[in-house]
């Protein structure tokens, strides 16, 4: 079966995946690049690109690094997928003896938040004024990009729009796409780089594309055609292994399909157009990702839980036998897969998972951590943290800033070390230590362990890196303490963790509650007596995917983000049907920001729209030098009239100068609503 699976794929096969990877279009952006490169001194020090999931941030910045390496530039590429979000990681792969001019690509950067003022103030002012930085975000600059001092002309921002029409024909044309589909997909899928790519692969495969041009799910209609088109089991089954675990390789599928040679089906995912490789392995798009998992769990749940055991229990099988780091990164892999799943979504910050981890604290730490403690629990807790400080400092561990500076702090202890007058010092303490004794006393050889302190200087312990850290650091004294019998945890607003804690099978401890400094602080235990870790975990693991069927998230209906051409020619289709709301209903502009942002939170209509283009209308008549381009779009558009020509006898004007009186109205109007669309109303300076 091995050697038949490798030559299932042809060499047309893979050339034509390939070929659905091509880069068309952004020639403005290559432009900019391209004349920055040329200038002694570039014009700017940073492009900060940003636009949504799916919109070719990566390959933009492909391309841009095919550009730089022409012009004989040393190109760096950082990936926050796959990069730690810390000083020492990206300083690692930066390149600080090179003699040519650098460029410097960070993509992904929304994973590389946390370092941002570390980024602006120290990395990038620190690079020769010849350098060049692209950025690759999903939100636009943080308020300060443009407001520190410096900055200024230095910093180029551009919002990242979908394909425009010809382009997208390019695209099509170039992955062999027939010419008579290209309007029918392009119309669909609106120019969406990541809905062109995976509509090709539908139509090269014979698949179905009749979908409507404004399904608010489009990524996932497309993705579930895709798996219509039927390409074999084992593929199907290789991509839902792709979809749940965080990085796939050829060993990872090896186990999860149960099969001696995944070769052929590990190059199949490699030549989607929706699956990325990076230096740990292979991994789907994230919209591709959430679709996959939630539509196998709700069409399979059999197939799901079996694929989920296999993924799980391969990381779990090297965990005794890491490192250090290299167990706390199988840890965090392990709990990736549980992300959709409902029982541990509350504690968790998925958008930071695998980021930060934490490391033990030294001397120098000691006074920070009892600020942190001090400044989020009060006095008493930070006399309490310094005591402990005192007596087990081995047990503290912290999570640091770019800067170095403490962020969180986990305060890990071992209470079968304690003194009796450690006891007397923490009312946390010693309301664990009396739970375990009246509930099941502990023999004279096995450990008591208690996480006693959890803060994270920024936001307690809502879901942070800090509350991120707890699993990984916990799951590690699980699997090193020798003779555990009872663990606890404390944590302050005990009710709110209660039902999370109780499918995590460390149910909180009657009677166990304590007080420090005003604040109620729960326990929440588990005794490894009763059920050992590997049990543990695996009772764990069925009771999440037990509450997780039939309960996938609903995803909010994604923005378009139209190019300048396609939202032109909306917005001239909306002047034109302002009095015909059924079809306004029809236009692409009520999924647009512009039309989004005014919403409150609700799904705008035909109303909204009717109402953003007659103030686009009515903010002509604002300039008195545009009163003539006002009334010939008013009279035709908002006043209606029967014919153009009546609205040209109604002005008094020979109707050559109404039509270009009318065209540059129009013009006027789409590109205040166009304005709007990419900065907002506050950027776009109107009053509305």
């Amino acid at each position: 079966m091995g050697s038949a699976s490798r030559s299932s794929q042809s060499l047309g096969d893979r050339l034509a995946a390939r070929s659905r990877r091509v880069f068309v279009g952004r020639d403005a952006e290559l432009e900019l690049v391209r004349a920055a490169l040329d200038s002694h001194e570039p014009p700017f020090a940073v492009l900060y690109l940003h636009g949504p999931g799916g919109i070719g941030k990566t390959r933009l910045l492909d391309a841009f690094a095919a550009v730089a390496h022409d012009a004989g530039c040393d190109v760096t590429r950082i990936d926050g997928r796959t990069t730690e979000a810390s000083p020492d990681a990206v300083l690692e792969a930066v390149e600080s003896d090179t003699v040519r001019r650098q460029v410097l690509l960070l993509d992904s950067y929304e994973r590389l938040r946390p370092l941002d003022h570390w980024i602006r103030t120290v990395l990038l002012p620190a690079l020769p004024a010849s350098a060049l930085t692209v950025i690759a975000d999903r939100s636009p600059p943080a308020a300060d990009w443009r407001t520190e001092p410096g900055w200024g002309d230095l910093l180029r921002v551009v919002s990242l729009r979908n394909l425009d029409p010809d382009d997208s024909a390019e695209y099509l044309t170039e992955a062999g796409v027939p010419a008579e589909l290209h309007k029918r997909i392009v119309t669909v899928t609106h120019g969406h780089p990541l809905g062109l790519s995976l509509l090709a692969d539908v139509c090269v495969r014979g698949g179905e594309i009749d979908v409507d041009p404004l399904s608010p799910d489009l990524v996932e209609i497309l993705l579930r055609r895709f798996l219509d088109t039927d390409p074999g089991n084992r593929h199907r089954r290789a991509l839902e292994v792709c979809a749940l675990a965080r990085v796939t390789t050829e060993a990872v599928l090896r186990d999860a399909l149960e099969v001696e040679d995944a070769h052929a089906e590990f190059e199949w995912l490699r030549n989607l157009s929706f699956v990325d490789s990076g230096p740990e392995g292979l991994f789907p798009h994230d919209l591709a990702r959430d679709v996959l998992d939630a539509d196998l769990r709700w069409r399979d749940p059999d197939v799901y839980r079996h694929t989920f055991h296999r993924v799980w229990k391969r990381i779990h099988r090297n965990l005794d036998s890491m490192t250090d780091r290299e167990q706390q990164r199988a840890i965090v892999d392990l709990k990736f897969v549980f992300r959709n799943l409902p029982g541990v979504l509350s504690p968790v910050d998925w958008g930071s998972w695998g980021r930060d981890y934490p490391e033990r604290a030294t001397g120098a730490d000691h006074e920070s951590i009892i600020e942190v403690v001090r400044s989020a629990e009060g006095t008493d807790s930070a006399d309490i943290a310094r005591h402990w400080l005192g007596r087990q400092p081995e047990g503290f561990h912290v999570l640091r800033r770019p800067d170095g500076t403490v962020r969180g702090v986990i305060g890990l202890l071992d209470l079968t070390q304690s003194l009796p007058s450690d006891l007397a010092t923490d009312p946390g303490a010693r309301a664990a230590w009396d739970y375990a004794q009246r509930t099941a006393r502990p023999r004279s050889c096995e450990t008591v362990t208690l996480t006693r302190f959890v803060v994270d200087r920024e936001v307690y312990q809502d879901p942070s890196p800090t509350l991120n850290s707890v699993p990984v650091i916990t799951m590690q004294r699980y699997l090193c303490t020798p003779e555990l019998s009872w663990d606890f945890l404390a944590l302050a607003e005990p009710e709110r963790w209660d039902s999370y804690f109780e499918v995590a099978d460390l149910p909180r401890a009657e009677d166990a509650d304590f007080v420090v400094g005003g604040r109620r602080y729960g326990l929440y235990a588990h005794d490894f007596r009763r059920r050992p870790t590997a049990e543990w975990l695996t009772l764990v693991t069925e009771r999440a995917l037990a509450q997780g069927h039939d309960m996938a998230r609903p995803a909010p209906a994604p923005v378009l983000v139209l190019s300048e051409a396609e939202f032109g020619s909306a917005a001239r289709r909306a002047l034109h049907d302002l009095h015909r709301p059924d079809l306004l209903l029809r236009n692409p502009l009520l999924r647009t920001r512009l039309l989004h942002e005014r919403a409150a939170g609700g799904e705008p209509g035909a109303e909204a729209l009717g109402t953003v283009v007659r103030a686009a209308v009515a903010a002509l008549a604002n300039d008195p030098r545009d009163e003539k381009l006002h009334r010939a779009v008013d009279r035709t558009y908002i006043q209606r009239a029967a014919t153009q020509e009546a609205v040209a006898a109604r002005l008094g004007l020979p109707f050559s100068t109404y039509r270009r009186h009318l065209s540059q109205g129009v013009s006027r109007v789409v590109t205040w609503l166009w304005d709007r669309e990419v900065y907002g109303p506050a950027l776009a300076g109107g009053n509305e």
